[in-house]
């Protein structure tokens, strides 16, 4: 069971203005129906996770025990990652290929932490199948959420699953991302619906363009992995790059390339 300081909630109704009309949601209409209609009325309803933000904190069980999910990340980077529900297809491949590539984020400083909406019995025995089907072994904790309050609380829904519920009323999350700094801070996020499985390379890619941009001062182009060029930020002048980098390649006054090595 998952806890966060809770949001305020308006004694009758919020009032949510749309374009053409004042739409009157009860108080007693889901979260997730009042989400659909969020404006600044309704923003203390969830917080708005936008690149630069703290991840919000939250308090929950995996299976490997209760975390504080800030405490846990520690001076780590991490990447918080969600899935629909425990026993689906696409989930079950997600998470051997992100179990298999494990040591490659230990090796980078990044913690990995799944979510799926069951609870943790019933991630034990998904967790077996996961390593006979993909021949791995999963050690990294899954995030009990049967209530979806930490899906709710990262937004980890999209519009059509509003409508898209299970037999308690509660929406179906979709495949988010959230890679998170050692200061807390969203970095970078991705979301996938639900019927379309993630790229762990991709996932890994970004990571170290995140790392390297910061270790650097570098930005990162297209396609970009270790190894292959980087792009001088505008903010630095050409003559003060060539004696950070030593080679700087101009294409144009706004677009010059160096290589930083792997």
């Amino acid at each position: 069971m998952a806890s966060f300081i809770p949001r305020p909630a308006s004694r009758l109704a919020s009032n949510v203005l749309t374009r053409n009309c004042r739409i009157l949601v009860p108080r007693y209409a889901s979260p997730f129906l009042r989400r659909s209609f969020a404006t600044p009325a309704t923003e203390s309803e969830q917080p708005r996770l936008r690149l630069g933000t703290i991840a919000p904190n939250f308090k929950a069980q995996t299976t490997q025990g209760e975390i504080d999910f800030h405490s846990w990340i520690g001076d780590k980077w991490a990447i918080l990652f969600s899935h629909p529900a425990d026993f689906t297809p696409v989930c079950t491949t997600e998470l051997g290929a992100f179990a298999k590539l494990k040591p490659s984020f230990d090796q980078r400083g990044v913690k990995l932490i799944g979510l799926s909406a069951n609870d943790l019995k019933s991630h034990g025995e998904w967790i077996s199948d996961i390593n006979s089907i993909s021949n791995t072994t999963l050690s990294f904790p899954i995030i009990a959420d049967p209530d979806r309050k930490i899906a709710w609380l990262y937004d980890m829904v999209d519009f059509q699953d509003t409508t898209n519920v299970n037999e308690k009323g509660l929406a179906f999350t979709i495949r988010s991302v959230f890679v998170i700094d050692p200061a807390k801070k969203i970095r970078l996020t991705m979301m996938y619906p639900a019927s379309c499985g993630r790229n762990t390379a991709e996932v890994l890619r970004v990571v170290d363009a995140l790392q390297t941009g910061d270790a650097k001062g570098v930005t990162t182009p297209i396609d970009w992995t270790p190894g292959l060029d980087v792009i001088v930020p505008p903010t630095v002048k050409t003559e003060d790059a060539k004696k950070k980098f030593g080679e700087v390649r101009e294409v144009r006054p706004y677009l010059r390339f160096t290589n930083i090595g792997g």
